[in-house]
């Protein structure tokens, strides 16, 4: 067994893009490898800012002999027949099999194929793989033609302590020969560098590598992963990412505990910056306590977004005069010069931040709004000021739904929620939007709620984002995302597959989640025909083509299903629960619904609940049979009482009465509970009946009847949930 080495060396790879690029290496090689009938141990793919490498253990020196069997025309066919299948198998007819089969001597080819030494095959898979690898962005350079995200410089590739033949031939740009002869040349695969054109840009295979740009730039050569790594630590050079980032976060967590503070987590900040150094030296720099008097938030935004520097706190929370700048290089000073240089550029930037702070506050922050008609939300959809507008309205009227919540305050955040768009501190730090606009309200003397609520209905903006609980700051979130997601179903605009440019989906989920965490009665359909009326009132752009109907709402109310489902998947709540809900119809309060599920949940999962269901199919199936067959809806026809013949007729009569008249109360009641224990109550009239019982009596008119107290089984289950789209 042998091992693969390959490393691509480049100029610096985004870090947003390394670790996405790396297992794409390893995923097309791999798959390479088992086309080409290669087994292997494992692979592994590493990446660092100026490198992808890859290493595979466990491969043989030559794929498997292969046979395979062709069978042919019969042995007495006509000649031409036979000369076509020799042709096609490229033997004669001497060194083909003859076997009997039941319908006569058949010709049979057997063919057997040599595996290839692995030494031969992997050159053009690993050039098929480096030519297949999807950037996001890529570039063009120099006169080749290879589209790359930064200039590729060199290829190592060895096997088994050897490295491979060929290359990349990375093909010449049109007009890039100097004497303007030939065709442009494309990017190809060169089996020996001795036959590479030399007017053509060639990346041969190699066993020779780089260590650190500037701390060992010397080439070396490698003989396998092992020496490879090694060297390249020895070169100033720490291949994994994940130990990068441990080396990182360790080493800022002692320097924080140093001064007597402590490290903000920030795990997206710790991989970025793992992807932008190779040899992490950890520093520590201090702010100017001036700065300090800036909103702690813009002070860690504009250390975080434009410098990659972490934050630093005191025990207590606040925001402390230092922070940890990673360098990608070893000071002889011990790193003070880096440290220096680092301070001066963010206190540039810090500068900048507490101008646009003090200017800000020149202004009252209502004095902003009307500087959002300036502003396009979407094209079709308005202004800002125009949507600032319809949440306000839907704010106002979404209070009465949200318990504490004022509706003059509701309205006064609607009408400031989005004017810190247009401050020159927002303007240049756009994910402090609605943080600025809770600082300039407090400073313009706001009702606090008010504040809160402007920094708050943004929120949640995922999954793990905190929930607003404050009713004012709860009322424009939901308008907020409300109002987003009516329109864009207004003007046909939604996601689809994987596309959602708008954060719809996003948005949905945290109406569900406004919903559901703070327990509120609202009826989304009621809400949805809010927004309508908040857009016919306004005045959409000329020509835009907005659909308000009742079936484009009835839509966006099956969207929010789907994404209920999603939201409840981690709380282990089966989806076709939330389905058999839904599919009743009429159910758009989310508290309610959850309630009856909940209630379903536990009805199906006791002895009672799962076999009256397997009786509910059963009946169910009968009678959609029988109404095919005889062309008639049993379920629309009432069941005669004087053709009840039985004792288990009769009974169970009598409990689909009670039970129909009894769930349906309990549903209004909202006592769903109570409704599930009703429907168990069923289940011993219904056993009873399907043992004694023969539904297809020889009697047409008892035979009929029985098909419609069958039907009332399925009637009296769905007064509390479609029971037809429950699995299992």
């Amino acid at each position: 067994m042998a091992q693969l080495l390959v490393e691509l060396f480049s100029e610096e790879i985004p870090a947003r893009m390394q670790h996405r690029t790396a297992e794409d290496l390893r995923r097309l090689v791999t798959d390479g490898l088992g086309k080409a009938g290669l087994a292997f141990d494992g692979a592994q793919a590493f990446a660092t800012p100026r490198r992808l490498a890859l290493v595979v253990d466990g491969l043989p020196l030559s794929q498997p002999d292969t046979r395979e069997e062709r069978k042919g025309p019969k042995a007495d066919a006509p000649d031409k027949a036979i000369q076509g299948f020799l042709g096609s198998v490229g033997l004669t007819r001497d060194q083909v099999e003859t076997r009997d089969t039941p319908k006569g001597p058949v010709l049979f080819a057997v063919i057997e194929h040599k595996g290839r030494p692995t030494h031969e095959v992997l050159p053009r898979l690993l050039f098929e793989a480096i030519t297949a690898l999807p950037w996001p962005k890529s570039m063009r350079w120099g006169a080749g033609s290879l589209t790359w995200v930064r200039p590729l410089h060199h290829i190592l590739a060895v096997f088994d302590g050897q490295p491979l033949n060929g290359g990349l031939s990375m093909g010449a740009t049109p007009g890039a020969r100097p004497d303007g002869s030939g065709p442009a040349v494309s990017v190809g695969f060169v089996d020996d560098p001795h036959t590479a054109s030399a007017d053509t840009p060639f990346l041969a295979f190699q066993a020779g590598t780089r260590g650190h740009r500037f701390l060992a730039p010397d080439p070396f050569t490698v003989r396998d992963f092992a020496d490879y790594r090694d060297r390249l630590r020895e070169a100033f050079v720490v291949l994994d990412a994940a130990e990068r980032a441990h080396i990182i976060h360790e080493r800022a967590e002692a320097l924080a505990a140093s001064e007597g503070l402590r490290l903000k987590p920030d795990p997206g900040l710790l991989d970025e910056v793992a992807g932008l150094v190779e040899w992490p030296e950890v520093l520590m720099g201090r702010l100017d306590d001036a700065f300090m008097a800036v909103p702690p938030e813009v002070l860690t935004t504009a250390m975080r977004g434009h410098q990659k520097y972490f934050s630093l706190e005191h025990p207590d929370g606040r925001l402390a005069t230092r922070f940890i700048v990673v360098a990608n290089m070893r000071g002889a000073d011990g790193g003070a010069r880096i440290v220096a240089g680092n301070e001066r550029v963010l206190r540039a930037r810090l500068s900048d931040a507490r101008f646009f702070w003090d200017q800000d506050r020149k202004a009252p922050l209502a004095s902003r709004v009307e500087a959002l008609k300036a502003r396009v939300f979407h094209a079709r959809l308005g202004t800002d000021h125009d949507k600032m507008e319809r949440i306000r309205a839907l704010a106002t009227r979404l209070a009465a739904h949200v318990p504490g919540a004022e509706p003059a305050l509701c309205e006064r955040a609607g009408l400031l929620c989005k004017a810190d768009l247009t401050t020159g501190m927002v303007g240049e730090f756009p994910e402090l939007q609605g943080v600025m606009g809770r600082y300039y309200a407090r400073h313009d003397g706001e009702d606090p709620a008010v504040a809160e609520a402007l920094a708050e209905h943004y929120a949640p903006l995922g999954p793990a984002d905190r929930c607003p609980t404050a009713p004012v700051s709860v009322a424009v979130a939901l308008a907020d995302k409300i109002d987003t997601l009516v329109g864009f179903w207004r003007i046909g605009d939604k996601p689809t597959g994987s596309r959602d440019p708008f954060a719809l989906r996003r948005a949905a989920l945290g109406v569900i989640r406004l919903i559901v965490e703070n327990g509120l009665r609202l009826p989304l359909l009621e809400a949805f025909r809010a927004a309508t009326a908040a857009y016919d009132q306004g005045k959409p752009p000329s020509g835009a083509d907005h659909d308000g109907s009742d079936a484009v709402l009835d839509d966006l109310l099956a969207f929010f299903a789907d994404r209920l489902k999603v939201h409840l998947r981690d709380r282990g709540v089966r989806h076709d629960l939330i389905a058999a809900v839904f599919a009743r119809g009429g159910e758009d309060d989310l508290v309610r619904l959850l309630a009856r599920v909940d209630a379903l949940a536990k009805f199906v999962e006791s002895d009672d609940g799962s076999n009256l269901l397997i009786a509910y199919r059963r009946s169910a199936n009968i009678v959609r049979i029988e109404e095919r067959k005889d062309q008639v809806r049993y379920h629309t026809q009432d069941v005669r009482v004087d053709l009840l013949r039985t004792d288990e007729e009769n009974a169970l009569f009598a409990a689909l009465s009670d039970t129909m008249t009894a769930t349906t109360q309990a549903v209004g009641a909202e006592q769903f509970e109570d409704a599930m224990a009703r429907l168990a109550l069923l289940r011993s009239p219904v056993d009873a009946f399907f043992e004694t019982v023969t539904v297809n009596a020889d009697d047409p008119s008892l035979r009929c009847n029985r098909l419609r107290l069958l039907s009332r089984i399925q009637l009296a289950m769905e007064t509390v949930a479609d029971f037809s789209k429950i699995e299992g």
